[in-house]
């Protein structure tokens, strides 16, 4: 196989028929548009030009290989210009499953309608994503915020607080926060509802066998189905909240030291799809303070 640099300066000098426009297409000098010629009919052992008097044209053998050399340049240009349109009308989200099963699945139709240019599409992942991997735009991010080549945008204080069906609260009533001592809990070994009874200066009970599951999604949907009371963000189900489908029996809420963010390579600032989502979930979490308290909104 010839150089590909010598078969791209003939390609550009064979559909010119001259070796001075082939050099300002490609950023060459005359010369050196001469000297990869040079090398590329040393090398099929044919000339594929006739020079006569500063002027070139095509021999025959030269006129039979450009076509087949435009087509295979076409075709490289055309599989780059393809990559590019999917980077640039596909915007790739990496979340965990809880808010990728919730807030966004909820919500990203409404983004959809306000940039139908743009395709989406939701990544769930339960571990913290390599961008250098490539393959994804932004990715929603527990932690403090600080990912060196990142820019990390504040979403909210991650928050926590025990949440069941009205239908259980009938069978297991809680008033206070010592009842649920003895009530079902959904992951009751879980660290959070250590943390929850310690910020209450609560003793938190000895470990004991229990319903253990491998995200609040899942503990939500044994919760809805009454098997018991689950350590949930009240955020994340505001719809059920609201509807009367769940409850929030007491109003003490566990502010976690982590923070949720969305994040991208610093690099790809400015990117449209990543500029427009931005601020459209900045929109959609602005909608959303009301149900809150003001600590779940300041960074820590």
């Amino acid at each position: 196989m010839p150089p590909l640099s010598a078969i791209r300066v003939f390609e550009a000098a064979g559909r010119h028929e001259n070796f001075s426009r082939a050099a300002d297409e490609l950023g060459m000098t005359q010369a050196a548009v001469s000297y990869q010629v040079r090398q590329l009919e040393d090398r099929v052992g044919r000339p594929l030009f006739v020079r006569d008097k500063g002027r070139v044209r095509l021999t025959d053998m030269g006129r039979r290989l450009l076509p087949a050399v435009s087509s295979a340049f076409s075709g490289i240009a055309d599989a780059f210009a393809a990559l590019r349109v999917e980077d640039e009308d596909v915007l790739t989200i990496n979340t965990f499953a809880t808010i990728g099963g919730t807030v966004l699945s909820t919500r990203i139709g409404r983004f959809q309608l306000q940039y139908p240019d743009l395709a989406v599409r939701i990544s769930i992942n339960d571990t913290p994503i390599d961008f250098g991997l490539g393959g994804t735009d932004v990715a929603i991010r527990g932690g403090d915020g600080n990912w060196p080549g990142l820019r990390a945008d504040f979403l909210f204080r991650q928050h926590y607080t025990p949440i069941c069906t009205p239908a259980f609260l009938e069978r297991q009533p809680i008033s206070r926060p010592e009842d649920l001592l003895g009530a079902e809990r959904l992951g009751p070994n879980d660290t959070l509802w250590a943390q929850w009874f310690a910020s209450l200066d609560i003793e938190a009970p000895p470990p004991r066998p229990g319903i253990v599951m491998d995200s609040q999604l899942h503990e939500a949907s044994a919760a809805l189905s009454g098997f018991g009371i689950a350590m949930m963000t009240p955020l994340f189900w505001r719809s059920d909240l609201e509807s009367g489908r769940l409850v929030q029996p007491l109003p003490h809420l566990l502010l976690h030291p982590s923070s949720l963010w969305l994040v991208h390579p610093e690099a790809r600032v400015g990117v449209r799809k990543i500029e427009r989502f931005r601020e459209w979930l900045h929109a959609e979490l602005v909608a959303d303070h009301d149900a809150a308290p003001a600590e779940v909104w300041e960074r820590p």
